[in-house]
């Protein structure tokens, strides 16, 4: 799997909001979201912007169309909208949402991904990293967050159902050093 850098993320990212405004059931559904790509948008430097698009286009995730009165826009190919569907899904600028209370409930990852779906086990891994779970093992991973509906989705899109389990613990023996690492007491 490629690996985006921040920039081509957010320009993925951005670039997928798009179908999401046209997707938007009200004005404000659609005026939330416009801010939220707008912010994005703004913290992009334009140097780094003008590389990472050329990157992407190169790589044929995104493609340039110029139009009738000769402007252009930027599209995402079908490469680019599975990739902005994965990094929406678990991606580094969006994740899950963190409830304000934890639920005293933790969330257990384990899986045993064969050798020949390695890219996939690099995927999983670097998502768990990224949504700041806690390496208990070295295919064993926990967090207090309730995220196993995203975990679930990844591992659906890869088909690699079979490999990933997901267990909802109260209470794991090692619990004081992870609330430590967690809830910083």
């Amino acid at each position: 799997m490629y690996k985006f850098g921040k920039v081509q993320q957010k320009i993925l990212l951005s670039l997928f909001g798009g179908v999401a405004l046209g997707a938007s059931r009200n004005s404000s559904q659609y005026f939330r979201t416009f801010r939220k790509i707008r912010k994005e948008w703004d913290k992009i430097n334009q140097r780094n912007f003008n590389r990472s698009i050329r990157r992407l286009a190169h790589e044929k995730f995104i493609q340039e169309k110029i139009l009738a009165d000769g402007s252009f826009k930027l599209v995402l190919t079908k490469k680019g909208k599975e990739q902005a569907q994965i990094l929406n899904l678990l991606g580094d600028s969006i994740g899950f949402k963190k409830p304000k209370r934890w639920d005293k409930k933790w969330r257990i990852v384990l899986f045993d991904i064969p050798e020949k779906d390695r890219v996939f086990r690099d995927i999983l891994r670097h998502h768990l990293y990224n949504l700041e779970f806690y390496k208990l093992q070295h295919s064993v991973f926990v967090s207090p967050h309730p995220c196993e509906k995203s975990i679930l989705d990844l591992t659906r899109i890869y088909s690699a159902q079979k490999y990933v389990r997901v267990i909802t613990a109260v209470k794991i023996d090692n619990e004081d050093k992870l609330k430590k690492h967690f809830f910083k007491l």
